[in-house]
């Protein structure tokens, strides 16, 4: 199984904490006669410049497709409907919703089971106990003040090298 990325989403929909460990197949700028996402025209309208999504842009789509698949799984099947993963022929993307609206997002290759015990774990024993539990860290991280928490960097590197191989 590959990770590409994982990120967590606080009840505000700021991005507090991303980490990329590969390049996912659909993200990666690849030369074409139309312009892909996170690409724009250049100035003759003709071939795409090469400029990619920045890590903000990035979380923010990231976000905007979970928020929008979320409320179309719930209102297609109802309010015992959630969503927990969608996949293309590119990547999968797993989500977890806390009860206090905390999200977790991880991307991953297209053969990976669904996450949702995996993130929970993430979110019980790592996110919990580093960030949550520490005194230091704000209660909010309004103003793009994100998890800076090196236990939970170091730990969650750990998890994921370790449990998700």
């Amino acid at each position: 199984m590959v990770v590409y990325s994982f990120h967590i989403f606080d009840r505000h929909a700021e991005c507090i904490y991303s980490k990329r460990w590969h390049q996912a197949p659909g993200f990666s700028s690849m030369k074409s006669d139309r312009p892909r996402s996170g690409e724009i025209l250049a100035a003759n309208g003709d071939a795409p410049a090469n400029k990619t999504l920045s890590r903000e842009d990035d979380a923010k789509l990231i976000f905007g497709v979970v928020f929008s698949l979320r409320n179309m799984a719930s209102r297609l099947g109802g309010d015992d409907n959630s969503f927990l993963c969608y996949r293309t022929k590119e990547y999968k993307l797993h989500y977890y919703e806390t009860l206090t609206r905390m999200k977790f997002v991880m991307i991953t290759d297209t053969k990976t089971n669904n996450l949702q015990l995996i993130l929970h774990q993430i979110w019980a024993t790592l996110y919990v106990e580093y960030v949550v539990k520490n005194p230091l860290s704000p209660a909010e991280h309004a103003g793009g003040v994100g998890v800076a928490n090196e236990l939970f960097e170091s730990a969650l590197e750990r998890f994921v090298t370790t449990m998700l191989v």
